[in-house]
């Protein structure tokens, strides 16, 4: 028998996808949850626990469970997608935002990450992505100087890979890519509009060229109600 709690969850989900609630409205509370399915508060945590995690709702302290707008923008897990090539498929109004392009000796960590010795320079890019005037991605990248030997602000606003791609004439050929759930560091906080979000979505990617040099690491930081993360898999006969 399934338990109590997925059957909750299960049910709210059909609620909020058929809009019984509207968005950006609360929930009802958890006293009112439990009377509603007659249970008991700790039961209806753990299905919102599951709801918040699937990013129907975001909790927020002192008011209780938004549901958040599930029309989210599909974000492509297994290809190389720069934001601009992203944003173009969107066609919605978009901006890019430089907080640091500064070219430095890699810390322990950038290192044993992209395999560097301690005198092989490091460009570090700090951007905040806006999509319809909200700030929601970080994009934090690192690339090997030798592979990637000139950075401008304006390269940086554009486009990084077309740079790469168009004037250097490197091939970026694949990605080997880590997705985690975080809470907001005080960076996430200063650079994204996260008020009322308790995490965000991180995808870490180590990226090689087509001689397999590996080139850049990056992480991109999402808030968690304005991406889906998609993929396509094929079974292998054997």
């Amino acid at each position: 028998m399934q338990k109590k709690y997925l059957t909750i969850f299960q049910d709210l989900t059909v609620k909020i996808q058929e809009n019984y609630w509207p968005k950006q409205s609360l929930l009802p509370s958890e006293n009112e949850l439990a009377e509603m399915y007659t249970t008991s508060r700790e039961t209806i945590r753990k299905a919102l626990n599951l709801l918040a995690q699937d990013g129907y709702i975001q909790k927020i302290r002192g008011k209780g469970s938004v549901i958040i707008d599930i029309n989210k923008f599909d974000f492509p897990v297994s290809g190389i997608v720069s934001f601009k090539e992203l944003a173009e498929k969107l066609n919605l109004p978009t901006r890019t935002e430089v907080h640091d392009l500064s070219l430095v000796f890699p810390s322990r960590h950038l290192q044993s990450t992209l395999l560097v010795e301690a005198s092989e320079r490091v460009w570090t890019v700090v951007r905040s992505r806006a999509i319809n005037g909200e700030k929601v991605i970080l994009d934090k990248d690192f690339l090997i100087e030798k592979h990637v030997p000139i950075l401008t602000k304006e390269i940086c606003i554009d486009s990084i890979y077309r740079h790469l791609e168009e004037t250097l004439n490197l091939k970026i050929s694949f990605a080997k890519k880590e997705i985690i759930v975080e809470e907001p560091t005080d960076e996430d906080r200063k650079l994204l509009d996260l008020e009322g979000y308790s995490n965000v979505v991180v995808i870490k990617s180590l990226v090689y060229l087509d001689d397999a040099s590996l080139f850049q690491y990056t992480e991109s930081r999402h808030r968690p109600d304005k991406f889906r993360f998609v993929d396509f898999a094929r079974r292998i006969n054997k």
